[in-house]
């Protein structure tokens, strides 16, 4: 083979996780997850925020929103952060109304006291 490198390149980007998601042991995290499902992969998180926010309700029509009325809904928002100790990353999850939408890497964990 003349590139042996780009072989390695690509099985590695092959087995990585995407970046919508995250590994908790054996089982990985998605967007699109609810919160049930992500606390039966990863179990408890560190710390729970919970908020909400206002938004103008969307329907969806072949691809295509379309804003239902000029009101604003009160959409509930919860933020999970998952330490998972000093040699492994952070991870915040941020749901809103019951489903996972992003997945934030941060920096190193720590030990809890």
């Amino acid at each position: 083979m003349k590139h042996p490198w780009l072989a390695t390149a690509a099985v590695t980007l092959l087995a990585s996780s995407p970046a919508f998601a995250f590994r908790c042991g054996d089982k990985l995290v998605h967007e699109g997850d609810t919160p049930i499902e992500v606390r039966n992969k990863c179990g408890e998180p560190t710390e729970v925020t919970r908020t909400t926010i206002l938004r103008t309700p969307v329907y969806w029509w072949y691809g295509t929103p379309i804003q239902v009325s000029g009101d604003l809904v009160e959409v509930p928002v919860e933020v999970w952060l998952y330490n998972l100790g000093p040699n492994k990353l952070m991870r915040r999850l941020r749901f809103e109304d019951g489903e996972l939408i992003d997945i934030e890497t941060l920096g190193y964990g720590f030990l809890e006291k």
